[in-house]
């Protein structure tokens, strides 16, 4: 499924946030010192994070960070910057519920696209990839009728 047809049924479906500015982009790359790959990028000129399946009230299970809420994984989940505490290119993206999450690895590129880790709180650092890049990762979200895909082995 192309991204366009992937961000009309979130729009449609789902519960967009309103989107994330050029400036808003711009400002989040200089904060986090990495550039949003082509996936991202689009996602967040359409919406600047989206709860799936439910409004964020009801503490769905997929929640897309917003650019603001987006930060390194290892201080999020450990309150440490070290690497004893996962790899410094893992960032948070979505939150799972109780403090799991899927997480981007800006170190890691397939064609050109971020790869996305699973990150279960009782395990990390330990994770394991769930999707080669946010696009994948989203049409098999929207498919899952609200459940973890990726655990559904």
């Amino acid at each position: 499924m192309s991204m366009k047809s992937l961000f009309a049924e979130v729009s449609r479906l789902h519960f967009p946030r309103s989107p994330a500015t050029p400036g808003q982009l711009a400002a989040f790359e200089k904060r986090v010192g990495w550039r949003l790959d082509e996936d991202l990028r689009a996602f967040y000129l359409h919406c600047d994070g989206a709860t799936l399946f439910a409004p964020r009230e009801q503490a769905p299970n997929y929640r897309i960070l917003s650019l603001d809420e987006i930060e390194r994984a290892r201080i999020k989940m450990r309150h440490e910057d070290t690497d004893t505490y996962g790899a410094a290119s893992w960032y948070t993206l979505l939150y799972l519920q109780d403090g799991d999450y899927v997480l981007v690895d800006v170190a890691k590129r397939v064609e050109g696209r971020y790869v996305l880790l699973d990150a279960f709180h009782e395990t990390y650092p330990v994770v394991e990839q769930v999707a080669a890049s946010f696009g994948e990762f989203l049409e098999k979200a929207l498919a899952s009728d609200d459940a973890f895909f990726w655990l559904n082995g």
